[in-house]
């Protein structure tokens, strides 16, 4: 046994697989599929997260040999296994057993058994069981020679606890933290509407809850839930897993109750399930509406999810579970067009994944995901996909050590709130087109930004106000340009940090609703915005929904595109030493000022009072970043180009075409193939086939 160390993940190259569960076919065909994998480059798969009741059928009666055949065989091909706990998915007896294991959603409503995810994972007795699992699959694998490490769980935090128990905790943690009821009264504002409490038996049940302050602080605390119990899970299995191996669990980011940054404080390495809309959502040149909440449209929709994950840690991460056709529903079908596949995975490199595993292996004959499509179709015969998955995983095995310790270049980086977003859900700023409060909004105002980076040619980094660092000086020179969309909930020495790190040097850019509340949620007594407003040379107190986009006008040097457009929100800034470089076309609105800019110490803030549409936001980040480091590139409108530098410190570039048409690329130095090593003068253009990409390294 190892203890609790972490360590970083030791591989070389970009592992590539799928989630693969023998245990699910009709016959057994383990060696049939472990050849196909081979075949295709398979360096890796996931087994064993989804069937606690295959590894325990009984209480207390354990099966544990059934997966060895499935490990014997992968390491005598030289395929990798990761090997799951499987506490996301509860077995009958246990919810017979024990019926108030049940997660309630709502209080006294537990959430109903027959899918998975029901349980609520802080109480003690289902950690009782959970851990007896735990230690036997963990500790009859973990010396095995396949393993090369673990998944704690499977995306965890898919909703709030209102058990008993789980509430009777909240309050605790109230109490150390707050210490008596005349503080929190005060701390959240209980005067209002009669909620004075005199003891904490007359808190109130969340369900009913209007108060922002209580839900800011629920919303905390079942996040640190979800940390807490994936933290213990990866403390159990690190007393049987040893220093070559890495413990991770997969995240959904848009699980409702987990904080990303804290979830994998614990881990070795960040890892993400990026599911993303095919066919013509992956077209650069088209806007198509978005999807499920756990998909992403757009190429910048699928770049944006590799920068949360690579922000996570701040390091490279592992995609755990990708498409690999047709995702979710029966419903739902959109296969990939064909290079659809390499074009997501070389996108997903280009911004950190060192690991490529899809969801799943074969496509399942029965169950809720039947029609979730994996590399195999029903018919278990390799088609279409499989050859497309074989060409991706022969391209990775080209690339080789070459992308070992790549990081990725960023032109502008954005600040990202997982606090603001849930501030937001519960108290939007913005409304639907029925004007009814729109929960996304906090999504809304972000992306703006991002999308603006991606589809200006640039690049982006996302960071957390935890990752700050003690030095605004020396996070100016790592992050030149900073974007602060909606950082609602922040706290004072945050904000002094964001004014500081303009007067060392750095470009600060405020959006809209930034630094307007305290970490309680409280709309700050202040004028906005509060600390920034003095040196940005800007300040607002009166602020507008706007129902319909409203044409902007740039000055100084600001050139805005035809089509650029303020939408959903106006700050109604007042200028107080700033210069106004984007105006409103607007009888009214016209009088205040879009877009402003001043010169802070050494430094400089700009402030966008609006929600920019995708033409401004390119602008804005145009104009923030007229060189971004891929400027030389000359390409067609549906071309981006990704880079960073390896361990090496030799810089990849990353070519890819989003589209179904024919495109072109020129090289403003001379570079070399990163897989065939043939090289290329400087301004040669490559010509790129329909949704082709390449790799390619300087000279």
């Amino acid at each position: 046994m190892t203890g609790n160390a972490q360590h970083s993940p030791d591989f070389s190259g970009v592992l590539f697989g799928a989630a693969y569960y023998a245990e699910y076919q009709f016959t057994d065909r383990i060696d049939e599929d472990l050849d196909l994998m081979a075949a295709a480059g398979f360096t890796v798969i996931r087994v064993g997260e989804s069937v606690w009741s295959t590894w325990e059928p009984r209480d207390g009666e354990f099966d544990l040999e059934w997966l060895l055949p499935v490990l014997d065989g992968a390491h005598a091909r030289g395929i990798g296994v990761i090997l799951g706990t499987p506490t996301y998915a509860i077995p009958p007896w246990l919810q017979v057993k024990h019926p108030e294991l049940a997660g309630q959603p709502a209080t006294g409503v537990p959430k109903p058994w027959g899918a998975r995810q029901e349980v609520d994972y802080s109480q003690p007795l289902f950690r009782g069981y959970a851990e007896r699992i735990i230690r036997a699959v963990v500790s009859r694998y973990a010396t095995h020679p396949a393993v090369i490490g673990f998944q704690v769980d499977n995306e965890p935090g898919s909703f709030p606890f209102h058990n008993p128990l789980a509430f009777q905790e909240f309050v605790e943690r109230l109490k150390r933290h707050y210490g008596d009821v005349d503080t929190l009264n005060r701390e959240w504002g209980l005067t209002y509407w009669s909620h004075r409490i005199a003891a904490w038996t007359e808190l109130w049940a969340p369900d009913g809850n209007s108060l922002p302050q209580y839900d800011l602080a629920w919303r905390r605390y079942q996040a640190d839930l979800t940390t807490e119990f994936i933290a213990w899970q990866a403390a159990i299995v690190r007393e049987y897993s040893s220093a070559g191996q890495f413990v991770m669990t997969c995240i959904q980011y848009p699980q409702p109750t987990q904080h990303d940054v804290q979830l994998t404080a614990a881990l070795d390495v960040a890892a993400a399930n990026p599911y993303y809309g095919m066919q013509d959502h992956l077209a650069f040149d088209k806007d198509l509406s978005t999807i499920p909440r756990w998909w992403s449209t757009g190429v910048w929709g699928l770049l944006r999810q590799a920068d949360r994950a690579w922000a996570s840690k701040q390091q490279r991460y592992l995609v755990t579970e990708t498409n690999a056709q047709s995702i979710s529903g029966a419903e739902q079908n959109y296969p990939g067009y064909p290079g659809q596949l390499r074009l997501a995975a070389l996108a997903l490199v280009s911004r950190g994944a060192s690991m490529i595993e899809y969801w799943q292996w074969q496509t399942m004959n029965y169950g809720t995901e039947t029609y979730w499509g994996g590399v195999l179709p029903h018919s278990q015969r390799p088609g279409r996909v499989y050859r497309e998955v074989s060409e991706v995983g022969a391209l990775l095995k080209a690339l080789g050590n070459s992308v070992d310790g790549f990081v990725p270049d960023a032109d502008i980086t954005l600040v990202y709130s997982n606090e603001s977003k849930w501030a937001f859900e519960f108290t939007p700023p913005l409304h639907t087109p029925d004007l009814a409060p729109d929960r996304t909004a906090y999504a809304t105002i972000f992306d703006a930004f991002h999308r603006g980076v991606i589809e200006s040619g640039a690049q982006a980094r996302i960071v957390h106000t935890s990752q700050f660092g003690a030095s605004p000086t020396a996070f100016a020179l790592e992050h030149p340009v900073l974007v602060v969309p909606a950082l609602y909930i922040v706290t004072d020495d945050e904000l002094t940090f964001l004014r500081d790190y303009a007067a060392a040097g750095g470009h600060l850019v405020i959006g809209i609703r930034t630094a307007y509340a305290d970490e309680e949620a409280r709309a700050r007594v202040a004028v906005a915005p509060s600390l920034l407003a003095g040196p940005a040379g800007v300040w607002y107190e009166e602020y507008s929904n706007l129902d319909a986009p409203v044409a902007v006008t740039g000055s100084g040097g600001f050139a805005a595109s035809e089509g650029a457009r303020a939408t959903q929100w106006l700050d109604s800034l007042q200028l107080d030493g700033a210069d106004t470089i984007l105006g409103y076309d607007h009888p009214e609105f016209g009088r205040f000022p879009a877009m402003t800019t001043r010169v802070a110490g050494a430094g400089r803030i700009s402030y966008v009072g609006t929600v920019p549409n995708p033409a401004l936001a390119a602008d804005i980040a145009r104009w923030l970043v007229a060189e971004p480091i891929a400027a030389g590139w000359a390409r067609s409108a549906t071309v981006t180009v990704a880079s960073g530098r390896t361990a090496t410190g030799a810089r990849l570039w990353f070519i890819s075409n989003w589209s179904s048409d024919d495109a072109t690329v020129s090289a403003p130095h001379a570079v070399a193939s990163a897989v065939t090593d043939e090289a290329f003068v400087a301004n040669h253009t490559f010509s790129l086939e329909p949704w082709a990409s390449l790799v390619l390294v300087d000279e």
